[in-house]
């Protein structure tokens, strides 16, 4: 962090003025952290809570820093976390510094890193409140946690539109007062931040050159300024860069990527890399800014605890994805299609990584559990590793400490395939993805990168990428699922011949007679693909359609046909204690399907409970579950199935549950509203119910994209288990839906439903 350093310079200045003695531990700390050598905080103070020694709350404060620094949030918020539990026990000052608004801010600055922008304020506002009380500004250093707060404030509000809150932090910090302090650097990069957050990049300039953005004179000769220099840097150079001062932004970032502490400083190394390759595009030099790209790559890579990094706190930059972007764009320019498809796909792994990074009860499953779970603490404790290699000394371990990684991601992914995929990024080459296919089947992947939207052609026989140009599908698709909800109108006919002409038929040439199996990115998520029209016919009349949440998950499907004495569990109508919310078509779907699989337990109102399926949901090979479904886009692993409750649980299946559970089923169908949606991460993988019951162990998913018709979709789920009998699952749901649509005409009826996953 980058205002860390001040308080703790100050701290250092003040002990050695005063000559403290017995304090020699925490002068050594607080050199570590303005020299920037975050690992040596670590090794000293992890040492100590391990061997059970007491901390102080400064000693937290150092460590729970360090650990921000590296990106392990999880470890930084539970240094916080007993921070303040000290603090509580009135371990509250130390040499003149008041530690009570620490821990809001350190807080602040986790949520400003990860988009948070609500979280940011309100753990900013709770710092601020006390350093609003009384006799607060008689604190040694409340001046410099004003900026660390108004700087959270001003970034934050910058990001939610509300300019002029920010614009009112910017002012009470260039109120604060530098006299007999080191606050220079921190005052006015803290005023650029903000600038640069409200995309006032003059202005920013402007402020990180002020000639008062410096330390000059005795105090200096008492610390070192690493942690204001970098920072400092990072800024200015960033500035040059957005206000077209190339020549000397490109100065700026070689004399940065040279800085002996700058990889451990993964918040601006990966940014840093980012910028000077866009340069090196500019300037013809694809050959150096692959280099930088790659590197920038795999630096997010080793980084699995961050999800927005430093760059998203400064408001500089969009996110890691810019990285992906860049040289998949440079690797199609150069006719390389095949590389840039395998970036492509590490770019959507990397985005459910960084998610699933805080659920901490994911484990790996079955016989392998133990020895996988083992290995892959290794492997999370040599990806650190590497982060150390920029520490003096520590250089020559480097190559072997890559190949470590490389040897237990190896043993990882031969343990726990599945596990595997979700706690790294192991993308399967598109050569194997290929010989997955079927022999009549195309895969189509879709990739956004900028205004740019590109498609991926698969087959048997060989890899295509196509450049669809410039397409504003965010607006498309919401305007044709909006047509889609009115079954009396005809008007979502234009939109859906605009989207077949645009996504389907540049390509129609190369893709197979049968199977199509779509991985979709963005706002296509949300896009029933098999109502797009062609003019004389729907894609579902064509193809038998699924859909995968990334092209590497063929490696982990199984195919799981659906006997007809499968053992079924059938769940439909459960009592919600509310007469509104029951579905009598439900119902009767439920104990209709029943009927069609002999081998079935029917589980309706009451019976229909949560607790059951999480208990005994592994004893069957199909489950149908005919309720409603709660989609939440701002906590998407909080969306629900509601079930009916008891004494042991609230009846809520959130899409989280589902990482904990361990699945036999070849099929789940959801009969129930919205239940394919998730929440598009910035990374494009959709996190909600379909890719958790896939990772639950289920082969494959029927589910919907929006509220359904309580009738028609009776009718097509009877058709559809009725042609299981004799058809693979895309080609069942297929039919049914066909013979839905001869019914009832309109999409809105029949092309909710989609299967993802497994089609056999």
């Amino acid at each position: 962090m980058k205002r860390i350093g001040t308080a703790v310079s100050g701290i250092l200045l003040l002990l050695l003025l005063q000559g403290c003695a017995g304090l020699s531990k925490d002068i050594q700390l607080s050199s570590y952290m303005q020299k920037k050598q975050h690992h040596a905080v670590i090794s000293v103070l992890q040492d100590d809570l391990d061997q059970n020694r007491p901390l102080t709350s400064f000693q937290l404060y150092l460590l729970a820093a360090a650990y921000y620094e590296i990106r392990d949030y999880d470890k930084m918020l539970k240094a916080v976390d007993r921070m303040e539990a000290q603090i509580a026990r009135g371990d509250t000052d130390y040499y003149g510094a008041d530690l009570k608004p620490v821990p809001g801010i350190l807080r602040g600055y986790a949520y400003l890193d990860q988009g948070e922008w609500e979280k940011a304020v309100q753990q900013a506002s709770e710092a601020q409140a006390i350093l609003e009380r009384p006799g607060a500004q008689s604190n040694n250093f409340y001046r410099s946690q004003l900026i660390d707060v108004e700087s959270i404030l001003g970034v934050a509000y910058a990001n939610l539109g509300e300019r002029k809150k920010a614009e009112r932090c910017l002012e009470v910090i260039n109120g604060v007062n530098l006299a007999m302090s080191n606050l220079g650097p921190e005052k006015y990069i803290a005023l650029a931040r903000i600038q640069l957050a409200l995309k006032n990049f003059p202005s920013a300039l402007a402020a990180v050159r002020n000639p008062d953005a410096k330390v000059s004179g005795l105090i200096t000769a008492f610390y070192d300024q690493t942690f204001q220099e970098l920072p400092k840097v990072f800024i200015l150079t960033k500035c040059l860069y957005e206000t077209g001062n190339i020549k000397e932004a490109k100065e700026g970032y070689d004399k940065l990527l040279s800085h002996p502490q700058i990889k451990q400083v993964g918040g601006m190394y990966w940014p840093a890399l980012l910028d000077r390759a866009r340069i090196a595009r500019k300037e013809g030099d694809n050959k150096t800014a692959e280099a930088l790209l790659r590197e920038a790559a795999d630096v997010i890579e080793q980084q699995r605890a961050s999800i927005v990094s430093e760059a998203g706190r400064i408001g500089y930059v969009g996110d890691k994805q810019d990285v992906y972007q860049e040289i998949v764009v440079l690797l199609l320019e150069e006719n390389r299609p095949g590389e840039a498809f395998a970036y492509v796909e590490r770019a959507k792994s990397r985005a459910l990584v960084d998610l699933l990074a805080s659920q901490k009860s994911i484990a790996p499953r079955g016989r392998e559990a133990a020895p996988a779970e083992g290995t892959f603490l290794k492997l999370a404790s040599a990806e650190k590793d590497l982060d150390i290699m920029a520490a003096p000394g520590q250089e020559t371990n480097g190559a072997r400490t890559r190949g470590v990684v490389v040897a237990l991601k190896h043993e990882l992914a031969g343990q726990a395939p599945e596990f595997s995929s979700l706690v790294s990024v192991t993308g399967a080459p598109p050569e194997e993805i290929r010989k997955r296919l079927g022999e009549n089947e195309t895969l189509m992947e879709y990739y956004r990168a900028g205004k740019d939207w590109y498609v991926f052609v698969l087959t048997r026989d060989g890899l295509a990428a196509k450049n669809l140009g410039t397409l504003d599908l965010d607006r498309e698709v919401r305007e044709f699922r909006a047509a889609l909800t009115d079954p009396s109108s005809s008007a979502f006919l234009k939109y859906s011949g605009t989207l077949h002409d645009e996504l389907i038929r540049p390509v129609s040439g190369m893709l197979k007679p049968g199977r199509l199996t779509i991985v979709p990115h963005g706002p296509l998520h949300y896009m029933p693909f098999c109502a797009l029209y062609s003019g004389g016919r729907f894609l579902v009349d064509r193809s038998a359609i699924r859909i995968l949440p990334a092209a590497d998950v063929l490696q982990f499907l199984k195919g799981r046909p659906v006997r007809e004495d499968a053992p079924t569990l059938v769940m439909g109508n459960p009592d919600l204690g509310d007469p509104k919310l029951d579905l009598g078509f439900a119902q009767e779907e439920a104990e209709a399907i029943a009927g069609l699989m002999p081998n079935a337990t029917l589980l309706v109102r009451d019976e229909a409970r949560a607790s059951f399926l999480e208990k005994d949901a592994s004893d069957y090979t199909v489950i149908h579950l005919a309720a409603h479904g709660v989609f939440s886009p701002d906590d998407p692993l909080g969306s629900a199935l509601l079930l009916a409750k008891d004494g042991a649980n609230d009846g809520r299946l959130t899409a989280g549950d589902l990482y904990r559970l361990q699945l036999n089923a070849g099929l789940v169908t959801l009969s129930a509203c919205e239940t394919a949606l998730g929440k598009v991460t910035k990374g494009d993988d959709v996190v909600g119910f379909t890719r958790g019951f896939l990772y639950a162990g289920a082969g494959s998913i029927v589910s919907t994209l929006w509220q359904v018709d309580d009738r028609a979709t009776k009718d097509l789920m009877l058709l559809f288990y009725s042609n299981l009998k004799s058809m693979e699952k895309d080609e069942a749901l297929r039919q049914a839906q066909i013979l839905v649509k001869k019914q009832y005409g309109h999409p809105f009826y029949w092309a909710s439903f989609e299967l993802t996953g497994n089609a056999r």
